[in-house]
């Protein structure tokens, strides 16, 4: 991560509080302009949740998608969008800031960045576990006849109380987003200085160290994404445990890694285009502004 490369040469104007609003602001914009890829992988993205759901080999979830219709592709992107700009925002802002107070002198950032990461990855469970929530129920085909609408959706969520409607599967998404942050920040940095020998430009390397970073977290961290689409889908009925939805999906599995993997390089194509831009284009903003 440049902001973290950099460190010791902006030590001073670390303090500046007008500084750490600017982390804020790139990884907000960063972000936002990662949007149009969102749009054109979102697809993708609702066939690799279809596979999720339904342990469906990729032909007979594009099958699903294309019977359904052009109109209802796109149900549910509104949320990921408004969660990638403001994801951003919060993500690169407050890892920037509890990285300045767990290290100010520069001391250990690699490791430091890492904590740093693990800490925004936990209040980022907590912003946006609703928001993947109605993700998930509009995506689920199923919902369509009784949950018609975005207003249905928050109105029946509402009444499951806190944790069983928008805080569903709390406790895997925050195991998945503060490890996977941890591993973003901690491991970014030392990948981008090493495709940086290779002799590329600092934007290519920031756009590679990013995908190859997204794409290791993706693939490691893919069953608690698996798990929390599963566990978030559902509206009413007998609510189950963590580790209770857990053994009824690897029973569903079949027991086999590989069928829990479905839709796994899908993930990989995803990761690649919106991570690999988003990092770019925040390492680019804070090379131009330091």
């Amino acid at each position: 991560m440049a902001v973290n490369s950099n460190h010791k040469e902006n030590e001073e104007g670390l303090s500046d509080p007008g500084v750490r609003f600017q982390s804020y602001l790139h990884g907000g914009t960063s972000s936002l302009l990662s949007t149009l890829p969102t749009l054109i992988v979102f697809p993708i993205y609702k066939t690799v949740f279809r596979q999720q759901i339904h342990n469906t080999p990729v032909r007979l979830a594009v099958g699903q998608l294309y019977k359904e219709g052009p109109l209802k592709l796109y149900r549910g992107v509104a949320p990921p969008l408004l969660m990638r700009t403001l994801n951003g925002t919060l993500l690169f802002g407050l890892q920037d800031t509890l990285l300045y107070q767990l290290s100010p002198s520069s001391q250990n950032v690699i490791p430091m960045s890492a904590l740093a990461g693990f800490g925004a990855g936990v209040v980022e469970a907590v912003v946006f576990t609703p928001f993947e929530r109605v993700q998930n129920v509009l995506q689920n085909g199923q919902n369509d006849h009784h949950l018609p609408t975005l207003k249905s959706i928050l109105v029946r969520l509402k009444t499951q109380g806190v944790a069983l409607g928008y805080y569903r599967a709390f406790l895997p998404i925050t195991a998945r987003n503060s490890l996977g942050s941890a591993l973003y920040f901690g491991l970014k940095g030392p990948m981008c200085a090493f495709v940086a020998r290779q002799g590329l430009s600092p934007f290519t390397s920031s756009f590679i160290s990013g995908t190859l970073t997204s794409m290791a977290i993706s693939l490691t961290l893919y069953p608690l994404s698996v798990l929390v689409a599963n566990m978030q889908t559902q509206v009413g009925g007998e609510m189950k445990g963590v580790l209770a939805c857990w053994r009824m999906l690897w029973k569903s599995r079949q027991q086999s890694v590989a069928l829990l993997y479905r839709g796994g390089l899908l993930v990989i194509l995803r990761s690649c285009i919106t991570w690999g831009i988003t990092t770019a284009i925040y390492d680019r903003q804070v090379k131009h502004s330091g």
